[in-house]
């Protein structure tokens, strides 16, 4: 435990205060070759956390949703204000799977396009099964 206090207390605070940091928006044009460089190892270490923080915490991040704020929807219909589609039980057969994740290529039956949502996302979206 000692090392990480002094660490803490004692090589952080001293490395950041030596650190050339400018006091004014003017003051980085001034730097030389030797300060940039020198802020080179703690500009990777925010860009590292801040990355991090992105993968934790954003789902866009982890293909949950797409970059189209949350809308499951990309292709199916989309001239309609809402898809709403009847299918009547006597013309179902014997049963009928019909997709709940909306990357099907055949709307409103299932593909199986979910199994490669699944894997993307790490969803576990599948059909609903109709029988008769």
């Amino acid at each position: 435990m000692e090392p990480i206090s002094h660490l803490i207390k004692q090589s952080l605070p001293n490395y950041l205060s030596s650190l050339p940091i400018p006091d004014t928006i003017g003051g980085w044009f001034k730097l030389s070759l030797k300060d940039w460089l020198a802020l080179i190892p703690p500009t990777a270490v925010v860009a590292g956390i801040g990355y991090m923080s992105y993968l934790a915490f954003c789902p866009a991040a982890q293909g949950r949703c797409s970059a189209r704020s949350g809308r499951v929807n990309n292709f199916v219909k989309k001239h309609e204000a809402k898809v709403v589609d009847m299918i009547d039980v006597e013309d179902i057969a014997e049963k009928v799977a019909l997709c709940r994740c909306w990357k099907t290529k055949s709307w409103p039956y299932c593909d199986g396009s979910h199994g490669e949502h699944n894997k993307l996302t790490g969803d576990n979206v599948g059909p609903v099964v109709v029988r008769k």
